[in-house]
């Protein structure tokens, strides 16, 4: 099997009739963008297997993730603040500062504070 590593608006093709586009990621999904024949079935792997397909041979178990809770405090929560406001800080909007805000985000949404952890002292 074929192996790629393909940044956000990377795409490939599949024979001359078939592209497929990175679109975004956000955690551990990603969204793919496919542009092919209608007679070129196009079928999630869960519904195959869900309807009666048989997985095939090449396809490997994604890896199982333990997360790892995150002790917090308040120094913690000063340093995602303060990369925040470096973030809006930067000029131009540029696709690398636009990814970093996405990935924070993800890491922590807007708002987020863990119970227990305090918050920044005034």
């Amino acid at each position: 099997m074929l192996s790629l590593q393909l940044k956000t608006g990377d795409y490939m093709t599949i024979g001359e009739d078939v592209v497929v586009q990175l679109d975004n990621i956000s955690g551990d999904r990603c969204k793919l963008m496919i542009q092919a024949p209608r007679e070129v079935p196009i079928v999630r792997g869960k519904v195959l297997e869900r309807t009666g397909g048989e997985r095939p041979d090449c396809v490997l178990d994604a890896p199982r993730r333990h997360r790892q809770e995150i002790s917090w405090n308040r120094g913690k929560t000063q340093t995602v603040s303060a990369m925040r406001s470096l973030l809006s800080q930067m000029d131009g909007e540029s696709d690398e500062v636009r990814t970093l805000r996405r990935q924070l985000d993800s890491l922590f949404p807007p708002g987020f504070l863990p119970t227990g952890a305090e918050g920044p002292q005034k």
